[in-house]
């Protein structure tokens, strides 16, 4: 788009003259900076910007750490239902059993609380 024709389209859209039209170009064009602009560009530095990166986010390497009493007490609880004849699943883990007794499916989930804050 040429000089002549931005100055005859910002007279047409912002209703306004022909010399702040040509005041507007000149404005938008010069090299010069302004005192409004310097402190809108310093604003927009101190916004934070979250841009996501184009490397692939490696897989976390955290092993899962296994609770040796809640193994110990999910045995137990094992061992005491097959005693009273129920049929137990295998242990995926130390956390939950599941296991069917008379004809219907049960499920144990052991959870270790946090200690009280002092």
């Amino acid at each position: 788009m040429t000089k002549e024709q931005e100055i005859l389209k910002h007279m047409e859209l912002l209703g306004i003259s022909r010399e702040e039209a040509e005041q507007l170009w000149e404005d938008d064009h010069s090299e010069e900076v302004l005192p409004e602009v310097a402190e809108m560009e310093r604003k927009a530095k101190k916004i934070k910007r979250y841009e996501k990166s184009d490397k692939p986010r490696k897989p976390s390497s955290k092993e899962r750490k296994v609770d040796p009493d809640k193994k110990h007490l999910i045995n137990c609880i094992r061992v005491l239902l097959e005693g009273l004849h129920a049929e137990v699943e295998p242990l995926t883990n130390e956390r939950d059993l599941h296991f069917t007794y008379n004809g219907a499916s049960f499920s144990i989930i052991l959870t270790r609380h946090r200690a009280p804050k002092q």
